[in-house]
């Protein structure tokens, strides 16, 4: 199974001012044909902070999710703008939703969020040596900014607004890395 299937065509059959909705037709290397849909994946790339206030303590934000319909406790992200890289992403999207600006950027993971129907990707990035920096948003309403404890992690977990499966791998792979320190 190390051969890809034969993308025999794409169509895009619906389409929103955000999202576009393509079928793909693949033929397997076994000669079995199927057609799937999936999210057309923009061409813009998207990057996650987990920022540390120190080796237990990580800044989250708490903003509205229109898909779930519920305020949720989250880690700052964002997509890239014109000409960045993902550096220049981490840092303007942290000082614009968290009020922080990082010294110290590292590439932990990028993570897909459901590889069986989009493609999207994000980065995950460790920022660290925070300092206080704003920059304006595109947020509608100011976002709260909540330090946490990451040894009261599974606490965090089992909160009822804690729900983004990216956020949670996200955080436990930095858990398991400042343990390891």
């Amino acid at each position: 199974m190390d051969e890809k299937p034969e993308i025999l065509d794409t169509r895009l059959v619906a389409k929103s001012r955000l999202f576009g909705i393509e079928e793909l037709h693949l033929r397997f290397s076994n000669g079995e044909q199927r057609t799937y849909e999936r999210l057309r994946t923009p061409p813009i790339a998207a990057v996650m902070m987990v920022p540390m206030l120190d080796d237990d303590t990580v800044v989250l934000i708490r903003e509205y999710g229109a898909g779930t319909e519920s305020y949720e406790l989250t880690l700052p992200k964002g997509a890239y703008e014109h000409g960045e890289d993902w550096r220049q992403a981490a840092n303007r999207e942290l000082k614009e939703e968290a009020g922080y600006g990082a010294r110290d950027l590292t590439l932990l993971k990028e993570l897909t969020l459901s590889p069986g129907y989009m493609g999207h990707r994000i980065k995950v990035v460790l920022a660290e040596n925070l300092y206080e920096e704003r920059l304006p948003g595109d947020e509608p309403e100011p976002l709260e900014v909540i330090p946490w404890k990451l040894s009261a992690l599974d606490e965090l977990i089992e909160r009822d607004d804690v729900t983004e499966a990216r956020v949670i791998a996200a955080l436990l792979m930095v858990k398991g890395l400042m343990e390891r320190r």
